[in-house]
């Protein structure tokens, strides 16, 4: 008993000071990246009830990323693009309109501006250039707020009704997966898909309309992908030791 407790004690030691040494690491760099991209709007909701690739319409976005930790990244950015869906797109299991798309023929198009916060988890410390892998999965959660304008049409009578136009403004949450290359040093390759999730049935003008022709309670989507390119900016933190002995960096 008494001989392993001066083991002990030295272990614990030992972790501490190791979680000391660490955690200076940690704080040693800390990296910030600026980048933009291009990709891909796709809407869901009652004229697309599901996810259709065939409705994907260009978007752009720009954003800003700080590393607080080597898995931890937030994430601001500002996206736009156009969104679009049929209900001539709808099919039934046999290859034909849908019985409900058809007596609708219904069609929305128009644009969506968006701004969103989000948190990144990232699998690899993909920066650090000591390690041999250079790449990273993420994964992402996020709020955002969101500006829509379309316009809503039917070229059939049975929808006469969606004849409707106008903006919004509404909130989303973003929720999504990745994948980060760096390049070089300095320069990185992402690829990203993620769903917004809305709290409105407002993008396709359908809350209104009659319960025959829309479902009330299935609210609107919208998601998001593309490809970007990132430039990364590193801050090398001066230890307080060097700070306050200016001698020590000669």
């Amino acid at each position: 008993m008494t001989n392993s407790f001066p083991f002990k004690t030295l272990l614990v030691c030992l972790v501490q000071a190791g979680s000391v040494f660490f955690a200076a690491v940690g704080q040693a760099q800390s990296t910030s990246e600026v980048g933009i991209g291009i990709g891909g709007l796709v809407y869901k909701g009652d004229l697309a009830p599901s996810y259709q690739f065939k409705n994907n319409r260009p978007a752009l976005t720009a954003f800003y990323r700080r590393d607080i930790s080597a898995p931890i990244t937030l994430r601001g950015a500002v996206t736009g693009g156009l969104l679009r869906a049929d209900d001539a797109n709808v099919k039934d299991s046999n290859g034909r309109t849908a019985p409900l798309s058809a007596a609708r023929q219904a069609n929305m198009k128009g644009r969506l501006v968006e701004v969103s916060g989000a948190l990144e988890y990232n699998f690899f410390d993909f920066h650090n250039r000591k390690e041999k892998i250079h790449f990273t999965p993420y994964v992402m959660v996020g709020l955002a707020g969101f500006y829509a304008n379309t316009t809503t049409q039917s070229v059939g009578d049975g929808g006469a009704a969606f004849n409707k136009r106008g903006g919004m403004l509404g909130i989303a949450v973003p929720a999504g997966f990745g994948l980060k290359l760096a390049l070089s040093r300095h320069w990185n390759l992402g690829l990203e898909a993620g769903a917004r999730k809305t709290f409105t049935d407002e993008l396709d003008h359908a809350s209104l309309q009659t319960p025959v022709l829309v479902n009330r309670h299935d609210q609107d989507w919208y998601f998001y992908n593309g490809i970007s390119v990132s430039y990364t900016f590193y801050k090398i933190h001066c230890p307080d030791a060097y700070k306050e002995n200016s001698q020590l960096l000669r």
